[in-house]
């Protein structure tokens, strides 16, 4: 009992309430159902947020690094504080002055501000700028950038179609979406997502199918092949064999609550 009481208090009942969904029906908890069995799947999906963060800083920071390097190359190291280079004045206005809060919030303990704004006394190139922008904003400002450095990016990332530079920027929205979830400790376990990931048929393949036969793209799976494809292939299979290990830690916990399908090891 009082492991069930300390949980409750560290965690909040509302909280937990979420984890413990596919447990009832009608809020009748199934007979086999017990307290540990919601322990499990709210530690699992704990762990899985924590692995999952570690890889999409490494997407956050690979399009900060590529998106600078192109952008500079055209306009530049400080071309970005010029509004006529992007196509949303206003956005680009919102993402800048939110950058700029940043530099004066961390300007007295980052090395690299205090080099540039009071040693040098000059603006700081776009390829320093960028570790003030959240996963977001970089994903905006690569949205309102000029087609030509869209497509640079896009195509460093390996998406060299026509409409590889818009497949990027619904990409990197699809991690804006799971790094704030992540982020802010909230649910994924059995999370339905109104915003689906846009995938090619290769991926829907890949999808498992619900009870009426159709495809489902509304879990979390389908954000995980997104991250397949624009994460270096060491970098995801680190990924994967974390997520593997983290299915033989808590065995009880079902990953079709995911979206995976049962063969996900083999095809993944």
């Amino acid at each position: 009992m009082f492991i069930k009481r300390d949980f409750l208090l560290r965690n909040n009942y509302y909280r937990i309430s979420g984890y413990s969904l596919t447990l009832r029906k009608n809020d009748v908890f199934s007979q086999s159902a017990t307290f540990q069995n919601i322990i499990d799947i709210y530690h699992f999906d704990h762990e899985l947020r924590h692995i999952l963060l570690q890889y999409l800083e490494v997407i956050e920071v690979q399009m900060k690094s590529i998106y600078a390097y192109e952008f500079t190359k055209v306009h530049g190291p400080t071309g970005y504080l010029d509004e006529t280079f992007f196509t949303n004045k206003t956005k680009y206005q919102e993402i800048i002055s939110k950058a700029n809060q940043q530099k004066t919030q961390r300007l007295p303990h980052e090395a690299y501000l205090k080099h540039f704004v009071n040693d040098l006394q000059q603006n700081i190139p776009l390829w320093a700028y960028v570790d003030l922008l959240t996963i977001s904003d970089i994903s905006f400002l690569y949205s309102i950038s000029e087609q030509p450095i869209k497509d640079s990016v896009a195509h460093s990332f390996g998406l060299t179609m026509n409409k590889g530079a818009a497949i990027l920027g619904s990409y990197m929205h699809s991690m804006t979406i799971i790094r704030n979830l992540c982020a802010h400790g909230s649910r994924i376990y059995n999370r339905l997502f109104e915003q689906k990931p846009s995938l090619n048929k290769k991926e829907k393949a890949l999808l498992r199918k619900n009870s009426n036969n159709e495809i489902d793209n509304a879990h979390f799976y389908g954000f995980l092949l997104v991250m397949k494809r624009i994460l270096p292939a060491d970098k995801f299979n680190e990924m994967k064999g974390s997520i593997v290990s983290l299915t033989r830690k808590y065995p009880f916990v079902r990953m079709d609550y995911y979206g995976f399908r049962n063969d996900w090891q083999q095809k993944l």
